[in-house]
């Protein structure tokens, strides 16, 4: 019993350092990114759908996917804005970006996201999504990114190795390939990052609980940390 008091008072005190030392990185890379310029670095966060496009809707409490979007985009800006940069929101509000929910809304939405991220001249640009699948036992967090650029890819990869690293994933899944309106709508290095299933009754447990939503935003962020320290030059 002494034993085993012993080693998991050892693996607490590894899980510590091990957070202390990223906190440490994200401090250091959040002054060096900041040292040389009065500007901050820039993050756009996308929350999807909004307004009468809720999006998927979990098969268990009926919650729209429009709704976990926005509580995980204000998780992810606090985490991002901590590690000192600074971040614009597409959609910060539960409307959508089209004005009347007239014919042709879903394209003028998606024009408004599109100018903001122009306007915005960010480093990055996460899409923040939900995930459905007519196999209800699928899980997991997916990213997608757009194939002719390459530093969307990076991205991806980067922000995937980290999500599949979490202790909730039951399948590590890889980084894909996407042909979607705000992968495509400009240069910036962009990705949608599918946080879970709504289709799966486990996932749409978790993504209600706001510490799983800090855990998925912390794991996005080190995966961004990681490609802004070694992709950007």
């Amino acid at each position: 019993m002494d034993l085993f008091r012993k080693h998991r008072a050892a693996l607490g005190v590894a899980a510590l350092l091990s957070a202390a030392a990223f906190a440490f990185a994200v401090c250091i890379f959040a002054l060096t990114g900041t040292a040389s310029s009065s500007r901050r670095m820039t993050i756009v966060i996308d929350a999807g759908h909004g307004g009468v496009d809720g999006g998927v809707v979990g098969i268990s409490t009926g919650v729209k996917e429009s709704d976990v979007n926005l509580q995980i985009s204000r998780v992810m800006q606090a985490a991002f804005e901590e590690a000192g940069f600074s971040v614009v929101q597409t959609r910060p509000t539960e409307a959508g970006l089209y004005g009347a929910a007239t014919a042709g809304y879903k394209k003028r939405d998606m024009k408004e996201r599109a100018r903001i991220i122009s306007e915005a001249s960010p480093a990055l640009v996460v899409s923040v999504h939900q995930n459905f699948f007519p196999l209800s036992s699928r899980r997991g967090a997916q990213v997608f990114f757009r194939e002719s650029s390459p530093l969307s890819q990076s991205l991806a990869l980067r922000i995937q190795d980290s999500l599949n690293g979490m202790p909730e994933c039951v399948k590590k899944s890889q980084a894909l390939k996407g042909d979607y309106y705000i992968l495509n709508c400009s240069d910036y290095p962009s990705v949608i990052v599918e946080c879970g299933f709504l289709s799966n009754a486990e996932d749409e447990a978790l993504l209600s609980e706001e510490s799983y939503q800090k855990k998925i935003c912390y794991a996005v962020l080190q995966g961004a940390l990681a490609f802004l320290a070694s992709d950007v030059g």
